[in-house]
């Protein structure tokens, strides 16, 4: 994606990110490695009547623990899981084998040709939990990922009504809040609006980054006068880049399963979630502030030792 202006390549360095206190009802960012078990796990342990669960991979045993907990306390989980993925069904059936002994019900999205990919949990009226990250072992450690929890109530009412949507094989409601990108049959319009919408600057982690359209649009933004900073390497420090994180202005962030790549966008059922709490906010800039400053560091490094940056 050379196209792209000021593509950043990080050095393998730990990556530091903020954990600032956010209060209980507003809208929060995680990224940071050490809390994001954590917070899905605190989802799970606190809900008293009902779990939703969209699931793409699922293999961490306090995941399932704690859904097993959930069950033996009269919480009814429902779990959505894919059924076409990377491993063959033999990964699936293991998958599937392991949520129904937490004692779940679980189905299968089964179009043909869209791809399951979304992952997002809700509990009771709230909150609900939007992630770029699949709830994995490595997910939880080891790559740049974020999630997303929120008690907006149109939210946790989107998400509840997509699930049935996509358990029914119905169409997408068209009353599902625009906080949630959801794709295929609208993710390439809700991201081509933020893109047009941003003033001053547009900055995306998105390993896959690739789809012509939006990279000629990310590139006549840039022409125009607007700051567009890709972080498309696959790895970012010692993290290897999974989640797609796209901060716009410095005021609104954009965190989900969908990659800016034809076929997310298209072939898909991808979820993200735009959030424009401060707090919230603030956590991503801190986070694509820490990948800047490291880039800038390391193309100095590079310089001074008379060599041409790879960027």
């Amino acid at each position: 994606m050379s196209h792209v202006v000021r593509l950043f390549r990080v050095p393998r360095c730990v990556i530091m990110m903020s954990t600032t206190h956010t209060p209980a009802s507003a809208d929060r960012l995680i990224v940071s490695v050490e809390q994001r078990r954590d917070a899905v796990l605190d989802v799970i342990r606190n809900a008293q009547r009902r779990i939703t669960l969209s699931l793409f991979r699922c293999n961490d045993d306090e995941v399932f623990a704690a859904l097993a907990a959930a069950v033996r306390r009269g919480v009814a989980v429902e779990g959505l899981v894919t059924s076409r993925a990377k491993g063959g069904k033999k990964k699936l059936a293991k998958l599937w084998s392991k949520l129904e002994q937490t004692g779940a019900s679980v189905k299968a999205y089964t179009d043909p040709v869209v791809k399951y990919h979304a992952k997002y949990l809700v509990a009771d009226e709230g909150p609900a939990l939007v992630a770029s990250l699949n709830f994995t072992k490595k997910c939880f450690s080891k790559t740049c990922d974020a999630v997303v929890l929120t008690h907006d109530a149109a939210v946790v009412r989107g998400l509840r009504q997509l699930m049935e949507a996509d358990c029914g094989r119905l169409p997408l409601p068209p009353d599902i809040t625009e906080r949630l990108i959801v794709g295929p049959e609208r993710a390439r319009r809700q991201f081509t609006a933020l893109i047009n919408g941003a003033r001053s600057s547009v900055r995306l982690i998105d390993a896959k980054l690739s789809d012509p359209d939006l990279v000629a649009l990310l590139n006549e933004r840039r022409a125009g006068g607007l700051t567009v900073d890709v972080f498309s390497s696959k790895r970012l420090g010692e993290l290897k880049s999974h989640g797609k994180i796209m901060l716009i202005d410095d005021a609104k962030v954009v965190v989900g399963s969908l990659a800016l790549a034809a076929l997310s966008l298209d072939f898909r059922r991808e979820v993200a979630i735009v959030v424009d709490e401060p707090s919230a906010v603030a956590e991503a800039v801190e986070l694509f502030r820490g990948l800047v400053t490291a880039a800038a560091e390391a193309q100095a490094g590079t310089a001074a030792l008379g060599e041409t940056a790879p960027w």
